[in-house]
């Protein structure tokens, strides 16, 4: 379970005195805790992994635009803060698809679903999402499956 395998990674940077990695495992802990409270507070259970992902791509987003914004700001150091966070929160993450594979899985969505307009974006996007989930960035994604449905 990602959890165990955070908490895990949690002592071993303890015990490596590696301080940006222990500050970001906590950070991350953190996060999945307050997801946890938040799930809690609608009804549902615990987080699985696979919605462990979508929390991990979300930090991952948002670490991705402050590092955008600490280079334009001429922020170096921040930046390459940001940049450290992003390697250790990815090395969470399962391995990313490429683009080749991104527009094969598409299209095969496409296909399963009869896809035939725009109006039928959102089916493929929720059949991407339920077998690629943590595996393709759905903001390109999107950009691609429209782009493929609109032609």
């Amino acid at each position: 379970m990602l959890r165990d395998d955070i908490n895990n990674a949690v002592k071993d940077a303890m015990r490596a005195k590696d301080e940006r990695k222990l500050s970001t495992l906590r950070m991350v802990n953190s996060t999945i805790k307050n997801a946890d409270i938040a799930a809690r507070g609608e009804g549902k259970p615990p987080l699985s992994d696979a919605d462990l992902l979508g929390v991990f791509q979300k930090m991952i987003k948002q670490r991705q635009e402050s590092v955008e914004l600490y280079d334009k700001g001429g922020r170096a150091e921040l930046a390459a803060q940001e940049r450290e966070e992003i390697a250790i929160i990815s090395a969470y993450l399962p391995k990313q698809m490429s683009e080749a594979d991104v527009k094969a899985a598409i299209a095969a969505a496409i296909a399963e679903t009869g896809a035939a307009g725009m109006k039928d974006m959102g089916k493929v996007i929720g059949v991407l999402k339920a077998k690629y989930s943590g595996q393709m960035d759905f903001g390109k994604a999107s950009g691609l499956v429209k782009a493929a449905l609109s032609s």
